[in-house]
């Protein structure tokens, strides 16, 4: 049972894809309409930031499928401008979706994917051990590359990534484990509002200095979600060869 935010576009559409390829069940949620068309698929129309809708969701999904294996946060918005020319409330529907979004739908999955939880569900036997979770947040190279022009994205960013790390820490008992993958640019609607040459710096940063494709960015996702990817928790793997 899989949720991915963030699933109408972008990362987020083709994560779903993905995963309903795999054969897995999934809710995605988006402000917009999704145009994936599956019968094992549920799209929900709300705000990742509107902590209300999200609980909402998330009790939708205990109560016809009594937990969650894995999610998705992939609801992003990007802004990239020089400080001096960024408005507080850019700033502020940065963190919301970046940051409150991926805060509130980390802590509502993860009440579904404890223990107690799990057992729940009648094909899981009383006895058999927890099985956990698997969060995997999205993070960006803006953070370590530090570019002029996006100080409040790499903000944003990072408050995510310290999220990432800090819940690795509160829900590692629970057998939970909370990654980010931070990709570069990649080819979707979002980048086509960036600045070319805001682009252009940013690739010319990364050891791979091309945009990335939705495809590539989903292969680490489904390493991260995977159930034997156990012991990788509290990291942040950037891709085009970007490091701290």
């Amino acid at each position: 049972m899989v949720v991915v935010t963030g699933a109408s576009k972008g990362i987020g559409r083709r994560a779903a894809a993905h995963f309903l390829e795999r054969g897995d069940l999934v809710h995605g949620c988006a402000r917009s309409p999704s145009p994936i068309e599956h019968p094992a698929y549920v799209h929900h129309r709300l705000d990742v930031a509107d902590e209300a809708a999200v609980k909402t969701m998330m009790s939708t999904i205990r109560r016809t499928h009594g937990r969650i294996d894995v999610l998705i946060n992939a609801a992003g918005e990007a802004s990239m401008n020089h400080a001096l020319l960024t408005p507080a409330e850019t700033l502020d529907a940065l963190l919301r979706t970046n940051v409150i979004g991926s805060f509130v739908c980390a802590r509502e999955a993860a009440r579904l994917m404890r223990p107690e939880a799990r057992r729940r569900d009648r094909d899981i036997p009383a006895d058999a051990p927890p099985a956990g979770g698997r969060i995997v947040n999205l993070s960006s190279v803006a953070v370590p590359l530090k570019l002029a022009g996006a100080a409040a994205y790499a903000a944003a960013k990072a408050a995510v990534e310290s999220l990432t790390q800090t819940l690795a820490r509160e829900l590692a008992p629970m057998g939970i484990t909370v990654n980010a993958v931070g990709p570069g640019p990649v080819r979707t609607r979002m980048t086509r509002t960036v600045p070319p040459e805001t682009i252009d710096r940013l690739l010319s940063a990364q050891t791979v200095s091309r945009l990335a494709t939705t495809d590539e960015v989903v292969r680490v996702i489904d390493f991260l979600a995977d159930p034997a990817a156990a012991m990788v928790t509290g990291q942040i793997i950037y891709l085009g060869g970007v490091s701290r």
